[in-house]
């Protein structure tokens, strides 16, 4: 039997419904961050390539910037071992606020944000580092927000981990759901120790620089 060249997510332009939360983030809560409900539930593509997803994805909106949960399933023989030098896990988030589909660099729009857990020397807690970093060969780049801005939580459990994250409207430029409700959207999910997963097609290809190749979000009333 012979096998496609291209994976199957290529041929299909994502267009996930993100729908308004409000009230998030939760700052003042000691529990969940954001609590986005199965509505917000991103589609998982792998399936098509014979592959079976071991995270879920879900993205939510607020006046504030958007909120993303991730749940992710099974731990690594490794995963409790501290001090790995690539970390316990890391995600990539893109986001293009003008979700433009015609050009195949990075504008002054598309932002790049990094998520990187570290396991706590108790082997029970994680920690997330979140940082923006700029997007190689922009043609233009997007202000680099401080590390202050963001909000995060993460939570090691007896079968996964799961990470809530949100970006605030002043880390995202060009953020402005009244006048556009449609936005490029992107992630990497890496534990290091399984096959990374991604919402459409993977590092096969320029991801990471090129924003046509990303999804999009269409922010819903």
């Amino acid at each position: 039997m012979s096998s496609s060249l291209l994976p199957q997510a290529f041929w299909f332009r994502v267009a996930a419904s993100c729908p308004k939360v409000e009230g998030i983030p939760r700052l003042d809560s000691k529990g969940s961050l954001l609590d986005l409900p199965a509505a917000c539930a991103l589609p998982e593509l792998a399936a098509l390539d014979g592959r079976s997803p071991w995270a879920s994805v879900r993205v939510g909106w607020s006046g504030e910037g958007i909120g993303i949960a991730i749940q992710a399933e099974g731990l690594g023989a490794n995963a409790r071992t501290p001090d790995r030098p690539e970390g316990f896990a890391t995600v990539n988030v893109w986001i293009d606020t003008r979700d433009t589909r015609n050009v195949s660099r990075a504008t002054r729009y598309c932002h790049r944000f990094v998520a990187r857990l570290k396991l706590g020397r108790d082997r029970k807690s994680l920690t997330p580092e979140v940082e923006q970093r700029p997007i190689a060969r922009a043609l233009a780049d997007a202000p680099l927000a401080s590390t202050d801005l963001f909000a995060a939580r993460a939570q090691l459990q007896k079968s996964g981990w799961s990470l809530e994250l949100f970006l605030p409207a002043k880390a995202l430029n060009g953020f402005d759901p009244e006048t556009n409700r449609r936005l490029g959207f992107a992630y990497q999910i890496a534990d290091h120790e399984r096959e990374d997963q991604f919402l459409g097609v993977g590092r096969e290809f320029p991801l990471g620089e090129n924003p046509s190749l990303w999804s999009t979000l269409e922010l819903q009333p």
